[in-house]
């Protein structure tokens, strides 16, 4: 009898000791589940936490599930717990938000959140004219865990819940004026402090009448869709300079929030909460702009538009800027649409013709310069020591992060791959233009 009590004792002892380390394990392994929140990440860098990514995989291998997504569109998916969320734009002009689970790839809804036409004959100057490569749905939704926003190139900026519900809705070109960027609308919001930014910079016309076309940064309630802030952003750009279709980085520098945004010839950074400027730095004169900035520290590269030097700034203070914020600046090839990506102190930096270069953060000094496969649109990511760069045919160069070209790898899907990849939960998430790939070990 004693021996049969001794033995239930220990058997509770051990299933008690089980139960709690299989605890430990799961809440850990969901803490360690990274959310990509917005277009280039948690921190708008292209930076991910994640480890044992997978670094090989091709249509045959690797692939935990491909979802046929309906339409197109070069959103980057955003990703909170189990949820994904995409843009499409369809044949008919419908602007769809779409959620799919994360574990099983099924779509759980799609919703049609509106109407728009990407213009691609309309005369230049007077209203924007897409470009080719792209429609309504490339800018990226953002969400903070209950509410996800969406933002279109006609305007539209649209907040729901998780289950698909509208909580409100707005069209900024109705309200301020049609968008008169040349390519197409693009730029994606950001949360913060509670309230959805978004940036709108556009060609002034200021050459063509009187009154110039405003560019401008807005801020809505996220709960309440209402109007926090409206601030105009006239830089001494002219013409297509005035377009950026960057996406506004938001950061701590000096241990303030700050709201950094390139365009227009001019970086400079807004409190995100009363947005009021705090700082700017004007004659970076290079050209509209498609690559956005990134930072790393207190330092922030970005590139003065249309393939002009690459610059790192380290901004002092508040008001206007001189020369001296300017670190360093290098001008011997830099990306025209790709942001770079900073990993172990080095700058990876593609291309649109795929030259990709590596430069030192601290100095401006190239490290290595390589041709690798392909044309790019996509801006790369980094996550463990690794670089992945995704060309526009559906090919995958991995790298490691290293001052030498060490290439591991090249893996290759099917289909025109546009938006830039995001990881979660050890899995990375590819969207091609018809289907979009989760990739696991």
């Amino acid at each position: 009898m004693q021996l049969l009590t001794t033995y239930h004792v220990i058997r509770q002892q051990f299933l008690t000791t089980s139960f709690t380390l299989l605890a430990i394990v799961f809440i850990h392994s969901s803490a360690m589940a990274e959310n990509w929140p917005q277009w280039r990440g948690p921190e708008g860098t292209g930076v991910s936490s994640e480890r044992e990514l997978p670094i090989v995989w091709s249509e045959k291998r690797g692939i935990a599930w491909k979802t046929a997504i309906p339409a197109s569109g070069a959103s980057t998916p955003v990703i909170w717990g189990d949820a994904i969320f995409l843009t499409s734009h369809t044949q008919d002009q419908q602007l769809m938000v779409l959620k799919l689970s994360k574990k099983t790839g099924e779509i759980e809804w799609q919703k049609s959140v509106g109407t728009g036409e990407a213009a691609r004959q309309s005369e230049m100057r007077k209203e924007q004219k897409f470009h080719d490569l792209h429609n309504l749905a490339s800018p990226s939704c953002v969400t903070d865990g209950k509410t996800v926003v969406a933002h279109f190139g006609n305007g539209l900026l649209v907040a729901l819940d998780f289950e698909g519900n509208e909580l409100w809705k707005h069209n900024l070109a109705e309200a301020y004026g049609n968008y008169t960027i040349w390519w197409g609308h693009a730029n994606s919001p950001v949360i913060a402090s509670g309230l959805v930014i978004n940036v709108c910079m556009q060609d002034s016309r200021s050459d063509l009448q009187s009154e110039p076309v405003e560019s401008y940064v807005v801020a809505h309630d996220l709960v309440t869709g209402k109007l926090r802030w409206k601030k105009p952003r006239m830089t001494a750009a002219k013409s297509e300079q005035c377009d950026s279709y960057t996406t506004p980085l938001l950061t701590k520098i000096g241990g303030l929030q700050q709201l950094v945004v390139m365009g227009g010839n001019q970086l400079d950074a807004y409190d995100p909460v009363s947005g009021n400027q705090i700082w700017m730095l004007d004659g970076l004169v290079g050209g509209r702009t498609v690559t956005g900035p990134t930072i790393a520290g207190d330092m922030i590269i970005t590139t003065r538009g249309m393939r002009g030097p690459m610059i790192a700034v380290r901004p002092t203070g508040t008001g206007e800027q001189n020369h001296r914020a300017v670190l360093w600046s290098y001008t011997e090839g830099t990306p025209d649409s790709c942001t770079p990506v900073v990993a172990r102190e080095l700058i990876y930096s593609v291309t649109d013709d795929g030259i990709l270069r590596c430069i030192d953060l601290a100095s401006g000094n190239l490290k290595f310069k390589e041709r690798i496969a392909g044309k790019y649109k996509a801006s790369p990511i980094t996550a463990e020591g690794r670089v992945f760069l995704l060309n526009t045919d559906g090919r995958c160069t991995v790298i490691s992060a290293t001052p030498r070209f060490d290439k591991l790898v090249e893996n290759q899907l099917e289909g025109e791959t546009i938006a830039s990849p995001a990881t979660s939960d050890g899995r990375i998430y590819i969207r091609s233009k018809t289907h979009l790939y989760c990739i696991s070990r």
